[in-house]
């Protein structure tokens, strides 16, 4: 069950690490648009800073799970090399509780912003699309990444059982 679990929650991680990758490609491609009408022919679209800006919070968040199947996060590597399985375990343990806690934190955070602007209606000023439309994907990729790490934790926490029950 937990197995299913987390190949659900790594498959989810690298479909919103996609879609990141999308969001990224599409704000190069405004970008470039901006920059080509701007000095090319003498023209600035006045959309291209708010809808870039927009995209950052989704862009930033999407790949946070990825991050973490991937084992990505930076660690300091001498430090669990000199540990023992049980230490490297607990700490691993320990710093998938961390991530538990502080995804929780930004997942309400994110979800009450979410809520906040499709309740208010409110809209970007130049663009006018609605706001929660740019809080969503955010929000969404860090409820999956809070559910992978938690996922792990309780991987990691059933492992450290069962090779303990072992010997």
């Amino acid at each position: 069950m937990l197995a299913d679990l987390e190949r659900g929650t790594e498959r989810l991680a690298v479909w919103l690490a996609a879609l990141g990758a999308l969001i990224i490609v599409v704000q190069m491609v405004w970008i470039s648009y901006g920059v080509f009408v701007r000095y090319v022919l003498g023209s600035p679209d006045g959309t291209v800073t708010e809808a870039t800006a927009m995209l950052l919070f989704p862009a930033a968040f999407m790949g946070l799970a990825f991050a973490l199947k991937e084992n990505a996060y930076p660690k300091v590597s001498f430090l669990m090399e000199a540990l023992g399985p049980r230490s490297r375990r607990a700490l691993e343990a320990f710093n998938l509780m961390l991530m538990v806690v502080v995804g929780m934190f930004f997942s309400i955070a994110a979800a009450r912003a979410t809520y906040r602007a499709f309740d208010s209606g409110s809209a970007s000023e130049i663009l006018l699309w609605p706001r929660y439309l740019f809080w969503a994907p955010g929000t969404l990729a860090l409820v999956v990444f809070t559910l992978y790490a938690g996922v792990r934790f309780l991987s990691v926490i059933s492992n450290a059982s069962e090779s303990s029950s072992k010997h």
